[in-house]
């Protein structure tokens, strides 16, 4: 998902496949920063998304050392709940998380059409600033902070 709650990406594995797996070919039509919680900590995956001009930007876990962040990326990463609330739309509201499927097509047919009444939503959840993140973000960029 992107700042204003649109779907970018997504791809449907099984259970007990790696989550960073299908990173990479999910961000091949993006650049700039990707935030993701801390299961997607892989030097090699921030290496590779690296090189197509994408920065992966997770927290740490407790046993690593504290590496230096930029204000605006640990504020944007403050905002990574929100991917939460929109899993929670899709499962809820779109109905995505029926599992009594009769086959595979029904399957893929439920998945599509939930994420298609998720697309024509008229109002997502999108990223909301404070009062005090606006006023850092202005000192950062330079310029005024503008609401969409």
């Amino acid at each position: 998902m992107n700042e204003v709650g649109e779907l970018l990406s997504f791809k449907v594995t099984t259970g007990n496949m790696d989550d960073r797996k299908p990173v990479e070919l999910m961000s091949n039509r993006i650049f700039g920063k990707l935030f993701g919680d801390k299961g997607y900590i892989s030097a090699e995956l921030y290496e590779r998304l690296k090189e197509k001009s994408i920065e992966l930007i997770t927290s740490l876990k407790t046993n690593m050392k504290g590496k230096l962040m930029s204000i605006m990326d640990k504020l944007l990463l403050r905002k990574r709940s929100i991917i939460e609330t929109i899993n929670d739309i899709l499962k809820n509201s779109c109905c995505i998380n029926h599992t009594r499927h009769r086959n595979s097509d029904n399957f893929l047919i439920n998945l599509v059409s939930g994420l298609i009444a998720y697309c024509t939503m008229p109002k997502k959840p999108s990223i909301k600033w404070t009062k005090e993140e606006k006023e850092i973000l202005t000192q950062i960029v330079g310029t005024q902070f503008i609401e969409a």
